[in-house]
C-alpha cells in the first residue's frame, strides 16, 4: 500500500475550520499504449497523470477547486479556491459529504506489480506479435487497421473531515485489434481483444481469433427480406445496452423526472428471468473497487429482480434528494464533484447454456459488434445463428 496519497489527504483535511465540511480526492496514474503496424511500432505512448480535488461545504453551499498536481503549495492554493468558492453557490439543502455507515469494505486484489514492472520490449513485442498472428490466420485478411499493448495502474484516496479515509489502487492491461477482411470485392472489419489484471494473464489467442471472426463472418451476406425475427444479443452488445439501461437507473436520472423508471418501483418493468445487479465488490469487472468515489465501502445493489424494479443508484446527494441511503454509488475524479452511475453492472446469468437457447428459437438472429465502436455497427452486424 502506498501511504502518501492518503497522508496527502488527511494533512489538507486536518485544516477544516470550524463550521465547514471538507472532503479532499487524490488520485495518480500512469499508463501505457504500444501500437504496431507491419511488424514496426508505429506509436508508442506512457503518460503519467496525478491531481487533487477539494470541496467545501458551508450552511448548504459548496466550493470546489482541482490541481494537476500534488505539490503542497499548489494543494494549499487549491484548499483556499475552494473555500473561496464557496460563495459563489447557490444554497442546496441536500449537499453533504458522506458519513461512515458501518459497511466493511470486501479486500480486493485489483493490485498486481507484474504490469509496473512489465518491460516496455516486450510490450512492443506483444503488439507486434498479435498484428502477425491475425495476419496469418486467414487468407481473407487484407490488413490491420491497428493492433495494440495497453496498461494502466492507478491509485486514489479519499479523506473528509466528517471520518472517511480510504485508499484504492488497481491496474489492467489489454491487447486489442481491428482487422480488415476481403473477398469477391467487399471489405467488412472486425475487431477482438482481451482484458487482464496482468500481462501474464493476456489472452492473445483469444483476441486475435475473435478479430478474425468478427471481419470474416459477414463477407457474402445479403440484405435479409424485412421481417418480424428474434434477435439474440452477444455479450458484447448486451453490455452496451445495459449500459444504456443503467443510466436510466441512477439517482440524479429519476430524481430529476429524467428517467422512464422514476415513478415505477415495484413494478414489473422486464421479462421474469432478468435480475441486474451493480456489484462492484466483484474483482471479475475491471471496474470493481473496494470503495465509490465518496470513500463509502462498495456494495452489491439489486436493481431489478425477477423482472420487478427492485432500486435506484444513489450516492450521498441523491439519497439526500430522496430521503433514502446511498448506495456507494458515487462517481468521480479530481476534476469534478461526484456524480451517480453503475460501474459494474451484471444479469445474473440463466439455466440455459446459449446453444440450446439458440436451438429452442425458430429462425433466429444474433445480433453482435464487428468495430472497435458501437455505434454503427449494432443495426449492420445481424447474422442467421
Amino acid at each position: 500500500m502506498s501511504d502518501d496519497l492518503l497522508a496527502l489527504a488527511e494533512r489538507v483535511v486536518s485544516r477544516a475550520q470550524s463550521g465547514e465540511e471538507l472532503e479532499v480526492f487524490v488520485a495518480r496514474s500512469s499508463s501505457t499504449n504500444v501500437k504496431a503496424y507491419e511488424g514496426a511500432v508505429e506509436a508508442f505512448t506512457s503518460a503519467q497523470s496525478m491531481g487533487v480535488g477539494i470541496r467545501v461545504i458551508v450552511d448548504g453551499r459548496q466550493g470546489f477547486a482541482f490541481a494537476g498536481t500534488l505539490d503542497d503549495d499548489v494543494v494549499a492554493t487549491t484548499l483556499a479556491d475552494a473555500r473561496d468558492n464557496v460563495r459563489y453557490s447557490e444554497f442546496d439543502e441536500f449537499v453533504g459529504l458522506a458519513r461512515p455507515d458501518g459497511v466493511v469494505p470486501v479486500a480486493q486484489e485489483l493490485w498486481m506489480d507484474e504490469v509496473v514492472t512489465f518491460p516496455n520490449e516486450r510490450k512492443i513485442e506483444l503488439a507486434i506479435e498479435l498484428e502477425q498472428r491475425v495476419r496469418g490466420a486467414d487468407a481473407r485478411i487484407s490488413g490491420i487497421r491497428s493492433s495494440s499493448f495497453s496498461d494502466s495502474a492507478g491509485e486514489s484516496a479519499v479523506a473528509t473531515s466528517t471520518g472517511i479515509a480510504t485508499y484504492s489502487r488497481a491496474t489492467f492491461c489489454s491487447l486489442s485489434i481491428t482487422a480488415l477482411a476481403r473477398d469477391n470485392g467487399e471489405t467488412t472489419v472486425g475487431n477482438g481483444h482481451h482484458l487482464a489484471r496482468r500481462p501474464s494473464e493476456l489472452d492473445m489467442a483469444h483476441a486475435a481469433d475473435d478479430a478474425v471472426l468478427r471481419a470474416t463472418r459477414l463477407l457474402g451476406a445479403k440484405k435479409p427480406a424485412s421481417q418480424r425475427i428474434t434477435v439474440v444479443l452477444e455479450p458484447r452488445l448486451a453490455s452496451i445496452i445495459m449500459g444504456i439501461v443503467g443510466g436510466t437507473l441512477g439517482g440524479d436520472a429519476v430524481s430529476k423526472r429524467r428517467s422512464p423508471f422514476a415513478d415505477r418501483m415495484g413494478e414489473v418493468i422486464a421479462a421474469p428471468l432478468l435480475t441486474i445487479i451493480e456489484d462492484p465488490t466483484d474483482a471479475r469487472s475491471f471496474s470493481a473497487d473496494s470503495h465509490d468515489g465518496e470513500g463509502l465501502a462498495c456494495r452489491p445493489t439489486t436493481l431489478v429482480s425477477d423482472g420487478v424494479l427492485q432500486g435506484f443508484l444513489h450516492n450521498t446527494y441523491t439519497a439526500r434528494r430522496m430521503g433514502v441511503s446511498s448506495t456507494a454509488s458515487a462517481v468521480c475524479g479530481v476534476r469534478s464533484t461526484p456524480g451517480v452511475g453503475a460501474v459494474a453492472l451484471r444479469m445474473v446469468p440463466g439455466t440455459v447454456a446459449a446453444d440450446t437457447l439458440l436451438a429452442s428459437i425458430d429462425s433466429p438472429c444474433r445480433g453482435s459488434i464487428r468495430g472497435s465502436t458501437p455505434s454503427a455497427a449494432i443495426s449492420r452486424s445481424v447474422s442467421r445463428a
